[in-house]
């Protein structure tokens, strides 16, 4: 007697596009910006965890994307927000974008640091990306909890400023120099590395 019972599906790995991501700190003159490379299929918060690592932030703070009129997080239940918070966990960039070509992500919300990520190119499938890669950027992220953009301005006036009265205090809290202009991307590429695909 022939077997009725259907085939076990499984999974296809279908390829995925690469995405090259231009991501820039908003308000900020001169840019400070870096540029990367992620697959299409990467899911919100390893993308965060890129963001995060490529602008050069040490992370512990709340985090939101913003794809058009929808909001993606970690919601909390205790605190409802409006518009609704989407759970990011198991949406991929590419499902979340659309048809968008970019979005915002925000990093702490007391220092408010918005971020605009715009799809630069599409790129075909590459097997051997395993890791995300940053192509390039400009100058140094600001340091955490500096207060934001006013307060990173202010932070800078002080600290070029030997007359000031913050100067000393300040280059003390960042741990004694700060280079506004400073970009290793070698190093960026190296915290990248640890992100697996």
């Amino acid at each position: 007697m022939a077997s009725t019972r259907k085939p076990a599906l499984r999974a296809v790995n279908s390829p995925v596009p690469v995405y090259q991501l231009h991501i820039e700190l908003k308000y900020l003159k001169p840019a400070v910006w870096r540029r990367v490379l992620v697959p299409a299929s990467i899911k919100l918060p390893k993308l965060h965890v890129v963001l995060l690592w490529a602008m050069g932030w040490d992370g512990g703070h709340l985090h939101e994307f913003v794809f058009g009129d929808d909001n993606y997080g970690m919601p909390d239940p205790d605190f409802p927000s409006d518009p609704p918070m989407l759970n990011e966990a198991r949406v991929s960039l590419g499902r979340a974008l659309g048809a968008l070509k970019s979005f915002t992500y925000i990093y702490d919300y007391g220092d408010n640091w918005q971020h605009r990520v715009k799809v630069e190119k599409v790129l075909p499938p590459d097997p051997e990306l395993r890791s995300p890669i940053c192509l390039g950027g400009r100058n140094a992220c600001p340091p955490e909890d500096v207060g934001g953009v006013p307060g990173y301005i202010e932070f800078l006036d002080a600290i070029i400023d030997p007359g000031h009265e913050e100067h000393q205090r300040l280059l003390d809290w960042c741990g004694g120099s700060f280079d506004p202009s400073a970009f290793d991307l070698p190093d960026v590429n190296e915290r990248l590395f640890e992100i697996k695909f």
